[in-house]
């Protein structure tokens, strides 16, 4: 399987490097045949109980978290799980089996059991919570399935033309694509966008944003523990555990922003992006690579195996965005460096703005001039609907009970019949800013031009997210 994955990460860095003309792609290129395959296999909602049918595809924490609130909300049930480890697949069979509800059934051993679980099981939804390499396929396999509707964790996709396959598929068979951008429905987020939609500051001009959050702890472990423990075994690669199995090689083969989404997804939710506004073109650097080597460096000596591995990644890369209507927005992607977490979150308008780090408002005629006010009394004011009907069912819930308010806005856009809240469009333009940025790193930091996955249509859609 590790062969695999890092043939497919040599295949993405090409793919990255010369896809200019994905950018200018096409109309769709699937073939009918895929649409209509698609379309008779799909069912309806619930047919044998009135319960939502999910399956899972990667069966790690991530899968669990989503299982937590799955079966936390009335009317869903779990058919069947599927992952190539039977270590992941035992615990989250016992994490199931807390709930007292039926087991699935598990499919479990080759690459593409997915493939098998997915003709085999009729379902409502499928959640993919695989590594990155994988979540394209497992989407389209899910799609072309005739799934209803698919959701695939962050980031959605690798390349330009992974990004045109989400979106080429999902129009050609009717299936709904979401990606699952939890820090969306982050409170303080929520809140920002209503006051963002209410008009609190006035025009929007500019945006900054990023995934800042030391991950070397994260990146290497002793293949035991999720974390590394200090004075404990430095390992990556097959032989790691969870994420230093698959995230760090990211790290070895890439240069660029190779995780934006959760940054760019509450700003392009602001700035309304492929609805009524679009990214038009970026431009991005990087600093040296030296945090990745240096921890290895201190933590198992200068002689250690792992110190002669080269990582490409930059450890800190910014992205500046030009928007259609005008707007700038800064991306920063720092994980590789000592640091607190922060998501740097800057929405700014001609009346007012809201930085999330020493979380300020400033509201201009309401704010004292010249001074900050606390953003928690105004987004006591402005706390949205989905968290002020829904906060207390979250408070148990994973990431500060922003995971229970995205998967019960999934749940009821399947009930409703309605679009994803975020769609395979967004799935798309937010993923590309990592093939873009590497793009970009590796022409100097030279501009190039954002794909319009919408084909256009981003003038004339609406806003639809948590309306």
């Amino acid at each position: 399987m590790e062969s695999t994955r890092r043939s497919f990460l040599k295949k993405v860095s090409v793919a990255g490097l010369g896809a200019a003309g994905l950018a200018m792609a096409g109309p769709a290129q699937a073939a009918n045949s895929v649409a209509e395959t698609s379309q008779a296999k799909k069912k309806t909602a619930g047919k044998d109980d009135g319960k939502l049918r999910f399956g899972f595809i990667g069966t790690g924490s991530r899968c669990q978290e989503h299982i937590n609130n799955v079966l936390a909300i009335p009317g869903n049930k779990i058919v069947a799980i599927c992952d190539i480890q039977q270590g992941p697949i035992d615990s989250t069979l016992k994490h199931i089996a807390k709930f007292n509800v039926p087991a699935p059934k598990v499919y479990k051993g080759g690459e593409r059991e997915f493939e098998r679980m997915l003709n085999n099981e009729e379902f409502d939804c499928v959640i993919i919570a695989s590594p990155w390499e994988w979540h394209v396929p497992m989407s389209l396999a899910a799609m072309k399935a005739g799934v209803p509707y698919v959701g695939v964790e962050v980031s959605a996709a690798n390349s330009l033309e992974e990004c045109w396959d989400l979106v080429n598929v999902s129009e050609a068979t009717g299936s709904h694509l979401n990606i699952m951008e939890n820090v969306c429905y982050r409170r303080d987020c929520m809140a920002a966008l209503r006051m963002v939609r209410e008009g609190l500051f006035g025009e929007l001009l500019h945006a900054t944003c990023g995934y800042e959050h030391d991950l070397r702890d994260v990146k290497f472990n002793d293949g035991k523990h999720y974390t590394y423990q200090p004075g404990g075994e430095l390992r990556m690669g097959p032989t790691a555990y969870a994420e230093a199995q698959w995230r760090t090689n990211h790290s070895v083969h890439r240069n660029g922003d190779i995780y934006p989404t959760h940054g760019i997804g509450p700003v392009a939710n602001c700035l309304d992006i492929n609805r009524g506004n679009r990214f038009v073109s970026l431009s991005s650097m990087a600093t040296q690579s030296r945090g990745l080597h240096k921890f290895i460096v201190d933590n198992g000596g200068e002689h250690h195996p792992l110190a002669n591995v080269r990582f490409n990644l930059g450890d800190i890369v910014t992205t500046m965005i030009k928007c259609a209507n005008g707007q700038t927005v800064i991306v920063t992607h720092d994980t590789n460096s000592p640091r607190p977490y922060s998501l740097g979150f800057r929405i700014q308008g001609t009346e007012g703005l809201w930085m999330n780090d020493g979380d300020h408002v400033y509201v201009q005629g309401k704010s004292k001039p010249h001074r900050w006010d606390d953003s928690e009394t105004w987004f006591k004011q402005y706390d949205h609907k989905l968290w002020a009907d829904n906060g207390a069912a979250a408070a148990e819930a994973g990431h500060g009970g922003m995971d229970y308010i995205m998967m019960y806005d999934l749940i009821q856009a399947i009930h409703e019949k309605r679009p994803a809240p975020m769609d395979c469009y967004d799935a798309a333009a937010w993923s590309a800013i990592s093939a873009l940025s590497e793009m970009s790193i590796a022409r100097g930091g030279a501009l190039v031009d954002f794909p319009d996955f919408t084909r256009g249509h981003w003038i004339h859609r609406q806003p639809a997210f948590a309306l």
